[in-house]
């Protein structure tokens, strides 16, 4: 499938990836609907950051994914849809649960019902690595057992059980992509590298961190939304799960290391007991298999993680940018 031309609707679009999707689709020609969260302020979350010649080159609709009536009016003439609204923080997930199922499921059902109502021709769900939960073989592949380790992962297994059941029930075509660790510039400080770096350029000298021997394979978002878009170009991935990752990890304590090399060489690594997980809900290890994301498309990554993370600081180093992460306290 050719994006060019097509009417492409992404949720989440407000988001850290969602963001970065609807500026590379609109480069791709598409034409692009971005779904937002309906707040009161009006505001369309990271969508701000774009460069102004791209503030007008797409649709920009605010509602909520929870609202079936309103997801089947979005998804009106769509082409393709790309589905990223989701609740996503784990911590969080352990306190308000209930709210990652209506979100994460019904939401996601509602996606699903109105693509199939509406005859969208693609949808891409995305999925995570933490359904996987702590690997029980390496590299893990779309075949590795899911384990519910956390509200969080349990909810997001649903959904991409009721997205199959939508392609084997009914024929909607379907993909469910299933991003390892993504990060880069507009990530939210809830995610471990933002953590870092947030914490050191606000000159902490002792970064807060919580459990250090996980580990994790991180891919740079713009090679993440690449994977997307050769998955909704793929016609071959329809039906399937796939991986977007590395094949590479590194350890959280690793991973502080580095940045602390990059920014700020002096500070060490405190261990805070507020920020650890329960210790059957941390999942140790993620290091992805991208063999069936290579068969279906020709991705690669291009970013190294050095280079990433250079890329990534530097964004966090621009003032305009740093100012929408509050001092140093933990966000969930």
């Amino acid at each position: 499938m050719n994006l060019a031309g097509k009417k492409v609707l992404i949720t989440g679009a407000d988001g850290f990836i969602g963001s970065h999707l609807v500026e590379r689709l609109i480069d791709t020609g598409a034409e692009v609907k971005a779904f937002c969260y309906y707040n009161s302020f009006n505001s369309r979350g990271w969508l701000e950051d774009l460069h102004l010649e791209k503030q007008s080159a797409y649709e920009c609709l605010m509602g909520d994914v929870r609202d079936h009536a309103f997801v089947n009016n979005a998804l009106k003439q769509v082409d393709v849809v790309f589905h990223l609204a989701s609740l996503i923080a784990i911590p969080y997930s352990y306190q308000a649960s209930r709210s990652y199922i209506d979100t994460n499921i019904i939401g996601g059902h509602n996606i699903l019902q109105a693509a199939l109502d509406q005859g969208v021709q693609k949808v891409l769900m995305t999925s995570t690595s933490e359904v996987y939960g702590t690997a029980r073989y390496t590299p893990i592949d779309e075949q590795h057992p899911k384990q519910g380790q956390s509200p969080y992962s349990a909810t997001k297994i649903a959904i991409d059980a009721l997205t199959e059941s939508f392609y084997k029930t009914y024929d909607l075509p379907v993909v469910t992509v299933r991003p390892f660790n993504t990060y880069g510039p507009r990530q939210s400080k809830r995610a471990i590298i933002p953590t870092i770096i947030t914490q050191l350029l606000n000159g902490e000298k002792q970064i807060q961190l919580g459990a250090l021997h996980p580990t994790r394979d991180f891919v740079f978002v713009k090679d993440t939304v690449e994977g997307f878009l050769k998955l909704a170009e793929s016609d071959r991935s329809i039906g399937q799960s796939v991986n977007i990752a590395t094949s590479q990890e590194i350890s959280m304590e690793q991973l502080a290391q580095t940045i602390i090399q990059l920014i700020e060489p002096n500070a060490s690594i405190q261990t805070d007991k507020h920020r650890l997980r329960p210790e059957s809900s941390e999942v140790d290890q993620l290091l992805g298999s991208n063999e069936l994301l290579k068969t279906f498309t020709n991705w690669a990554p291009q970013t190294s993680l050095e280079a990433g993370l250079q890329q990534t600081i530097e964004w966090f180093k621009q003032p305009e940018h740093l100012i929408h992460y509050k001092g140093n306290d933990y966000t969930l």
